[in-house]
């Protein structure tokens, strides 16, 4: 079931789609000549009513870490914005190399997230984040050592510091999923229901059972929807990475100011 929740969208609606027919067409076939009891029209308004609580429920998981990976955008972004501006008081050339670097880590970061990585792609993309994190930090590190105003390097110092941490908040919220136990649930669940309603037409001698196809065409495309909330970046739901563009374009539009060092003597 994981490796089925990382297919392509579509194949996943499509298999739904067949999974749920099947179940239709074989609860039809069973309860083609069965005696037809009262109670079959009232368990099957139970059953739907169970499947629309577990749609709900998984939507509402899905919806939440949808807006999780929302906000640790937002915070990520509002951090490296803050760092880089705090990177324009320090002496030269520490304050030109830091606005470079961080130029190059807000590209990483847009690369990370325009699409949903996984696997080794993942890893590389964090690998050169935590390289450029350490170049930062080093250039911090050179300042405190050899500058005495210490306010704009503390500044500094506090901003980066914010940066990698939103870092892991925000790789946290991309790996945040839906649990597959959940998913288990709910196509069982579905198919189960399915199945009870193609029972139910069976039972009913109905022959044409097109509003059993059309609610199991319905179900299967908000399941769709939930698991493209789910999965970031692969689908056509994505979080809006405007706020992160905006950051890389206020950097690449600094000067990159070459200060002159404080002559020797000078107070």
């Amino acid at each position: 079931m994981p490796g089925f929740l990382n297919s392509p969208l579509l194949v996943i609606f499509t298999v739904s789609v067949i999974a749920f027919a099947c179940a239709i067409e074989i609860g039809h076939r069973l309860g083609v000549g069965q005696e037809r009891e009262a109670n079959v029209t009232t368990l099957e308004a139970s059953m739907l009513g169970l499947l629309a609580l577990m749609l709900g429920f998984t939507f509402s998981m899905a919806l939440t870490r949808f807006d999780a990976r929302r906000d640790a955008l937002l915070s990520e972004a509002n951090a490296i914005g803050t760092a880089a501006l705090r990177a324009r008081l320090l002496p030269s050339p520490h304050d030109s190399q830091s606005l470079q670097l961080f130029r190059d880590y807000v590209q990483v970061r847009l690369t990370l997230f325009s699409h949903s990585p996984s696997g080794a792609d993942l890893d590389e993309v964090v690998i050169r984040s935590n390289k450029l994190q350490d170049a930062l930090w080093r250039q911090a590190k050179a300042v405190a050592v050899n500058n005495n105003a210490m306010v704009p390097t503390g500044l500094f110092i506090q901003a980066l510091n914010e940066t990698f941490d939103n870092q892991e908040k925000r790789l946290t919220a991309l790996r945040n999923h839906v649990p597959a136990v959940v998913y288990f649930a709910l196509y069982g669940i579905a198919w189960a229901v399915m199945g009870f309603a193609g029972f139910a037409s069976g039972v009913d001698k109905r022959s044409w059972r097109m509003p059993v196809y059309l609610t199991a065409a319905v179900v299967a495309f908000v399941i769709l929807l939930i698991e493209d909330l789910d999965q970031a970046g692969a689908g056509f739901i994505v979080v809006n990475q405007q706020p992160m563009l905006d950051v890389a374009n206020a950097i690449s539009s600094y000067p990159i100011e070459a200060s002159q060092p404080a002559a020797k003597g000078s107070p």
